[in-house]
């Protein structure tokens, strides 16, 4: 009984000191972003309307993009000069959609339905690759993660020590 007690002991001392060094990021979670929030994807009154709601926003990779509308519309992922002069392309996909960030950069996106592009229907945004939480430098990180470690290596050997010596 008393080398059960010593070994829960042990694997509940080993599982305290293993969590203090883990550190759950939640914001670097996958984010769901609707597009336009409660306008949806549709021909706004303010033709920087989408570019005003991805200024407040912080895409990064991994995180998704829902386009939603009624009526007539559609969204094209199209290049630049594409999304500049609001080119009429034939790719185009219909509601809802939902696309995944897979890469950081630019990606543009477009209605192509009559003067939508023009008229003010259209994304451009920013994807960043990172957490989307500020992280610490790897010069920084590293030492920490190296005393953490060094940290931890020294509880376990302790404790696994005083077991073996209380026999």
């Amino acid at each position: 009984m008393k080398m059960a007690t010593r070994v829960n002991l042990t694997a509940w001392l080993i599982t305290i000191i293993a969590a203090s060094f883990l550190k759950v990021d939640a914001a670097a979670a996958v984010a769901t972003y609707t597009v336009g929030d409660e306008l949806g994807w549709t021909v706004p009154s303010n033709i920087s309307y989408y570019q005003s709601w991805s200024a407040s926003k912080n895409f990064m990779v991994g995180d998704k993009l829902s386009f939603n509308w009624t009526g007539t519309h559609n969204v094209a992922e199209v290049s630049e000069a594409e999304y500049d002069n609001c080119t009429q392309v034939v790719s185009v996909l219909g509601s809802p959609v939902d696309i995944r960030l897979l890469k950081g950069g630019s990606c543009y996106y477009i209605c192509t339905v009559d003067s939508h592009c023009k008229l003010g229907q259209k994304l451009f945004i920013t994807v960043g690759v990172g957490s989307s939480a500020a992280a610490p430098s790897p010069s920084n990180s590293a030492p920490m993660m190296a005393l953490g470690t060094g940290i931890l290596v020294s509880a376990f050997i302790t404790i696994v020590s005083l077991n073996l010596l209380c026999y």
